[in-house]
């Protein structure tokens, strides 16, 4: 009989979690010296839990199945939160693993006691904490079937040292199967079809979750033709295919006066596996809701989409234009520095983008590159770009990764380069360096506050300026810089060509 750790990690293979991100201490001590019995677990070591948290989601985008994460106690879990927040928002299923002190030690208020039950909860996540070896196989089970959904979910499984270390104890039953799948429900394709043919002009159809594969894109590209309806993918979709031969349909915008003038005139909304479009933040004399007044907001279920296009006999979806593009030249801008990454991106490649405000025109920019998926920052937590790319580089081995990566979110996460040596990744990081946090210099404006230049200061990355090729080969990560957009085609072109990590630190002009 082995222990409660080795029964934890064989019910993890079984509902097909293999790869486990972690970042452990001394109450997980068991849980490690168990993967020496369990080879089929892929153990990834991440320095900081938030690499592991967001690498956990970048994997399960890609791979459609859920990893695992392994945390220490309540803290450890607490620095993996923003990216499972991030995860929330994606949709994404994650099964952690947190350790917890010795049931007998709780009592004695141990500095690193805390409420774990109560953090795991935060990401509107599911918990399963087992009351006696009896119930570990219980509880990983319904935290497998919980975060398997649907929808994807967080799902934590607490697992005391004691536990762990002790006897297992399973009567083998099998994994819980997840509940059956529903369906979003809402208007389905007779109906969507009876409303676009009365309102077609007037109708935005808002794309979401599994409506933004490129199957999804097509249909959708297909009813608007069809009806004159607008297609708009939602600002920050967990994973969007693009490129050649793939609808590009427009991302509604960060910027709410944007959005507001993407939805202006529509009297219908359809929602196609997202929700209705609200306002990232409060702004004085804004209204948070997007809708426009009047607007009556309905849903489709996003295998309803390919449906409809056929009951209304949509003709094929437009061609995109696949004219190749020119090379730019000059000093590196937020325009060129996006034309060459949309002129060199290789085939079959995974964007994790967390561009920001340097990254406005990527998409237009790779509207013609070769098909690619594109990984978003769903929830906004800044510092997911890099964890989301080793997790996305792990679940495709066989696909080159390129993550886009604004300066000031990469230091948030930044060990993740590390994690990228150590496994030899096949990832392109691209510092996209304009020494600041650009994005809250223009929302300092956008809200009406005004500030002097000690106010300033909190948003300006300088004085010292950060030099990332230096960071970055002390990762273990060969590093470059480039000023010019003829050195960041070289540096990019060699990159991707060569197999393993590579960082490029991009000087990058800012608006304006």
């Amino acid at each position: 009989m082995g222990t409660g750790a080795d029964l934890v990690l064989q019910r993890l293979l079984a509902g097909d979690v293999d790869v486990c991100f972690a970042n452990p201490g001394t109450s997980e001590m068991h849980f490690v010296a168990a993967l020496d019995a369990n080879p089929r677990m892929r153990a990834v070591l991440c320095l900081f839990e938030g690499v592991a948290t967001g690498a956990a989601d970048g994997f399960a985008r890609i791979a459609g199945r859920p990893a695992a994460t392994l945390l220490h106690l309540g803290p450890g879990l607490a620095n993996g939160l923003a990216n499972l927040h991030n995860a929330r928002r994606a949709h994404t299923p994650v099964v952690n693993v947190v350790g917890d002190h010795a049931t007998y030690h709780a009592e004695f208020d141990a500095p690193l006691e805390s409420d774990i039950e109560a953090l795991a909860t935060w990401p509107e996540g599911l918990v399963y904490r087992p009351h006696s070896p009896a119930a570990l196989t219980a509880a990983v089970d319904g935290a497998l079937a919980g975060a398997i959904g649907p929808p994807g979910r967080v799902a934590t499984v607490i697992l005391p040292a004691d536990y762990s270390w002790g006897p297992a104890d399973s009567d083998g039953s099998p994994v819980v199967d997840a509940p059956p799948e529903t369906g979003a429900g809402g208007i389905g394709a007779p109906a969507a079809a009876e409303l676009l043919g009365d309102y077609g002009e007037h109708t935005v159809l808002l794309l979401g979750g599994a409506a933004t594969t490129a199957a999804g894109l097509t249909a959708a590209a297909r009813v608007a033709a069809a009806t004159g309806a607008r297609a708009l993918v939602e600002t920050f979709p967990a994973r969007l295919a693009r490129g050649r031969g793939i609808p590009a349909i427009e991302r509604l915008a960060y910027l709410a006066e944007q959005a507001e003038q993407q939805l202006a005139g529509a009297t219908q909304i359809i929602l196609v596996g997202t929700r209705a479009p609200v306002a990232f933040f409060a702004y004085p004399g804004r209204a948070s809701g997007l809708v426009p007044t009047g607007a009556q907001v309905h849903t489709l279920d996003p295998a309803d989409l390919a449906p409809l296009a056929e009951h209304l006999g949509a003709p094929a979806a437009p061609a995109p234009d696949a004219a190749p593009r020119d090379l730019p030249e000059g000093p590196l801008t937020v325009a060129n520095w996006a034309e060459v990454i949309g002129a060199l991106l290789p085939e079959n490649a995974i964007i994790s983008d967390e561009a920001n405000t340097s990254g406005v025109l990527i998409p237009a920019a790779t509207a013609a590159s070769p098909p690619h998926d594109v990984l978003t920052l769903t929830g906004g937590a800044i510092g997911q770009g890099l964890p989301v790319a080793v997790g996305a580089a792990i679940a495709a081995p066989d696909r080159p990764v390129v993550a886009l990566q604004a300066d000031g979110s990469a230091l948030y996460t930044i060990s993740a380069l590390w994690t990228m040596a150590r496994e030899q990744l096949d990832i392109t990081v691209v510092i996209l360096n304009n020494h600041a946090y650009a994005i809250l210099q223009m929302e300092l404006g956008r809200v009406g506050a005004t500030a002097g230049e000690r106010a300033r200061s909190l948003l300006d990355l300088s004085r010292p300026d950060i030099d990332f090729a230096s960071i970055a080969a002390g990762f273990g990560v060969p590093a470059t810089r480039a000023a010019t957009a003829e050195e960041l085609a070289e540096q990019f072109a060699a990159a991707v060509a060569e197999p393993g990590p590579h960082l490029i630190d991009a000087a990058v002009a800012p608006w304006g």
